[in-house]
């Protein structure tokens, strides 16, 4: 198997931090090109979300450059100069954005956390895990969190 592309689907939890783990030792591993990938999910309504995934008043482009720096801060800065990766936002459903990176950026491996930021969002929605499983086009890997000591 030929993986020149792999892609980190992160959401900010610990268990996107695993998954981030695996992904980066094995984007050296391989010599591919890291693609570390957060999307904004739109929100239904405030009365049935967490509080803290309420998307604020702003513009939805400003959020989105907030969360990019985020990113960078949290994960970019995590990654070797020496290893090529990519850094990116997209907007919209999460399993449907990111089935689409898939497609568009030729990707080889995905690598994904068991559970994410849960709650409301995953009875309403489903695993994006498993969404992921099922549809994509390459091998996905999914990253369960260590047991607790």
């Amino acid at each position: 198997m030929d993986v020149n592309r792999i892609l980190c689907c992160v959401d900010f939890s610990s268990n996107a931090d695993h998954a981030f783990e695996s992904a980066l030792d094995l984007a050296q591993k391989y010599g591919a090109a890291l693609h570390l990938v957060h999307v904004l999910p739109p929100v239904i309504s405030p009365l049935i979300t967490d509080i803290d995934l309420v998307v604020p008043p702003e513009s939805s482009t400003a959020l989105v450059d907030k969360l990019a720096d985020q990113m960078i801060q949290t994960y970019g800065l995590r990654v070797p100069p020496r290893t090529d990766h990519v850094v990116r936002v997209l907007e919209g459903h999460v399993s449907s954005e990111i089935l689409h990176y898939i497609e568009s950026e030729n990707i080889d491996l995905v690598i994904v956390g068991a559970y994410g930021l849960s709650g409301v969002e995953l009875v309403l929605f489903g695993s994006v895990a498993k969404r992921i499983a099922h549809k994509a086009t390459c091998s996905v890997m999914i990253v369960r969190n260590p047991p607790e000591p």
